[in-house]
């Protein structure tokens, strides 16, 4: 089969969509989710996604979304321009995963399907510990085919943002991941960017022992997200990084719509 399938991922920070088959994730971009988008000038985004990687029709369209607002305007340009409705986690479809949040309802739709994916992708671990890198970091467990819960934490950039920005003095600086362990500061660049950096790290560490004390072996630690790869390489507990989580498991989730 050679279906094509059009993923997208819209988060706080990021939309990314991708395209897909039965196989694999083929084609991804990320667009910022603080553009003003219509309906048209998204739809004509699509259609030069679409071009540029010569596909000429899609087969179905996958959405999982934490911007109501956006994914309205996704529908929109989806319906206009390639003539489909997409299929939007969770309304429109189901995943095999027991959802043991006290309010199910409470958990965001994108460390739901974070936890489907990660459990899909690697079904040999008893437990799974998601971390996402977004605009919050979140740490979600998975136990067998059950989501248990997990943790919201501030993210990385959103927290360097509001500190720069709720200070007089202190200047926006650029994260540099140059060094293996934090240097002591002797001015305020240094300062700030190892005190974020070897912070975050400290905080994956700290949280995948305390959380992984509580959860049975074999445990898996997943990372996802803007600075998984960089953090990773300083911390001591992650195993692997899957970049476009979300969209891998929107991507095996609508292989059921392709049957």
């Amino acid at each position: 089969m050679n279906n094509h399938i059009l993923l997208a991922d819209i988060g706080n920070t990021t939309m990314k969509l991708g395209i897909a088959n039965e196989s694999n994730i083929a084609f991804c971009i990320s667009l910022p989710t603080k553009s003003l988008y219509t309906a048209d000038s998204l739809g004509l985004t699509l259609i030069q996604f679409l071009s540029f990687h010569h596909i000429e029709n899609i087969d179905t369209v996958s959405l999982c979304s934490v911007v109501p607002e956006l994914a309205k305007i996704f529908s929109e340009a989806c319906q206009k321009y390639l003539h489909s409705t997409p299929k939007a986690f969770p309304a429109d479809f189901p995943i095999p995963l027991n959802n043991q949040y006290a309010n199910p309802q409470e958990v965001g739709a994108d460390r739901l399907m974070g936890a489907y994916a990660s459990r899909m992708l690697y079904p040999d671990a008893k437990s799974i510990i998601c971390i996402d890198y977004g605009t919050a970091t979140t740490f979600d467990c998975i136990v067998d085919m059950n989501y248990v819960g997990g943790l919201i934490c501030p993210g990385l950039y959103s927290s360097l943002t509001a500190l720069a920005g709720g200070t007089a003095k202190l200047p926006h600086i650029s994260l540099n991941f140059d060094k293996d362990v934090p240097l002591i500061g002797k001015n305020t660049v240094t300062s700030m960017n190892h005190g974020f950096i070897f912070s975050f790290v400290a905080l994956t560490d700290g949280l995948c022992e305390k959380l992984g004390s509580q959860l049975p072996a074999p445990l898996k630690i997943i990372a996802t997200g803007g600075y998984a790869k960089e953090i990773s390489k300083l911390s001591n507990k992650i195993n692997v990084i899957q970049q476009d989580l979300i969209l891998e498991g929107l991507r095996l989730a609508s292989c059921s719509f392709l049957a």
